[in-house]
């Protein structure tokens, strides 16, 4: 289940705080690393698990094949959010069973 790999990914909290710079658009590795106080090698660590995780995708400028530019992947957002979506559906029909069930 893609949702799996995504809130084990989550689970970081430095990871969670990379998604949520992403969010504003994308950023160079070493501009993620500087603004989350991370050693470049710790960054890295963190955005491997957030590519295999579907979460963000890596590209490279024409300019310079070694900078690494990062931006979250929707498609891994979808997973997570379709997720979130049917858990939620399913709360809201127990818990009208619930009310039903205790009206009687």
């Amino acid at each position: 289940m893609k949702a799996d790999a995504a809130l084990a990914a989550l689970a970081d909290p430095q990871r969670r705080r990379a998604v949520e710079l992403l969010s504003r658009g994308p950023r160079r590795a070493g501009e993620l690393a500087e603004a989350l106080g991370l050693s470049a090698p710790a960054m890295s660590r963190h955005l491997k698990t957030l590519k295999a995780s579907g979460l963000v995708e890596e590209t490279h400028p024409e300019f310079d094949a070694r900078v690494r530019v990062y931006a979250l992947r929707r498609e891994g957002l979808a997973a997570l959010k379709a997720w979130v979506d049917a858990t939620d559906a399913l709360w809201a029909k127990q818990l009208r069973a619930f009310k039903v069930r205790m009206s009687e």
